[in-house]
């Protein structure tokens, strides 16, 4: 348990937790350009709906297998896996979040540009604030502070995404929007679970079923994979990495922290979406937007996290 209990009592340090949701959110906001550079890669077009199920399984699978070695390697033994009605909780949870989200995420991925996906995709972060207040009462209520600072976020969404938004079909809008709506709904449920079992190995149980019943439902849909080039690999692997790390962070971050200071974190995965799709994918990008969007998520975040000035330490 003390490998744990340190962990937990870092990511409950205020600045800890700022960095740790940075950190997670990043590489979050890398994943989009990275999966449309992996379907390129991997030779799976946009309609091929089985192809891209098993991409997903195989990308969470490897973050799986990635998160047990880490939580192995930090506990020096291994993962302390959950038994009885947990484990029932943690598997229920991958199909969730894993399995459910990523099946619209994945699809949404195909049908949109980094840019229409960043603005869509940034709805889980306001989401998760008001879900917060409804769940958690007066310890997580919406405060007009929070709610300026949504406003704010938001605000710098659109004008990073200003002009670029050519391009989106009204089936990969309701997928994404659809994705965004469980991932805000996982938050509290992660939560919950964390508090019952360790964070690696709910984070590894997450991402294990939920790939594995991906996987199986892209192979028996008919999908395949089949690299076209020397890169497709590293590309996958990062993936997992990400997914790995992220999950990992953020089930921690959930579990020491009042859901809603973490969720409006998620506002900067709209702008790396913009920011790394113009680099990787060759879509638009204009640096005063990106600019100006980085200051007015900075303000919506800073609002979200402020302290109350009545609080005593």
């Amino acid at each position: 348990m003390k490998p744990a209990s340190k962990l937990d009592a870092f990511f409950s340090n205020p600045t800890a937790a700022v960095c740790m949701a940075v950190l997670c959110n990043v590489l979050w906001g890398s994943a989009f350009p990275f999966i449309k550079m992996g379907y390129r890669l991997f030779a799976i077009e946009a309609t091929d709906t089985p192809s891209i199920f098993c991409f997903a399984g195989v990308r969470f699978l490897l973050s799986s297998l990635l998160v047990w070695l880490l939580g192995t390697a930090l506990r020096r033994g291994p993962v302390p896996v959950p038994r009885g009605r947990v484990l029932g909780e943690c598997c229920a949870l991958g199909l969730w979040q894993s399995t459910a989200q990523y099946a619209f995420y994945y699809t949404a991925v195909a049908l949109l540009t980094g840019a229409m996906g960043g603005i869509l995709n940034s709805t889980q972060s306001f989401m998760g604030v008001i879900l917060a207040h409804f769940l958690y009462g007066q310890a997580d209520r919406l405060t007009p502070r929070k709610a300026l600072g949504c406003v704010l976020g938001f605000g710098g969404v659109l004008v990073a995404t200003l002009g670029n938004h050519g391009g989106g079909s009204p089936l990969g809008m309701v997928c994404m929007l659809i994705a965004s709506a469980i991932f805000a709904l996982a938050g509290p449920w992660n939560k919950s679970v964390t508090k019952k079992a360790d964070p690696f190995a709910v984070s590894c149980l997450n991402l294990g079923v939920g790939g594995a019943a991906l996987l199986v439902m892209g192979l028996v849909m008919g999908g395949s994979l089949h690299p076209q080039s020397v890169g497709a690999v590293p590309v996958l692997l990062f993936l997992a990495f990400i997914s790995g790390a992220g999950y990992v962070l953020w089930s921690l971050l959930m579990k020491n922290n009042p859901v809603s200071r973490i969720a409006v974190f998620g506002l900067i995965i709209p702008v790396m979406n913009v920011l790394l799709s113009a680099v990787l994918n060759g879509e638009p990008l204009f640096e005063w937007q990106y600019l100006a969007a980085l200051a007015l998520v900075c303000c919506g975040i800073y609002l979200v996290n402020k302290p109350k000035k009545s609080v005593a330490q």
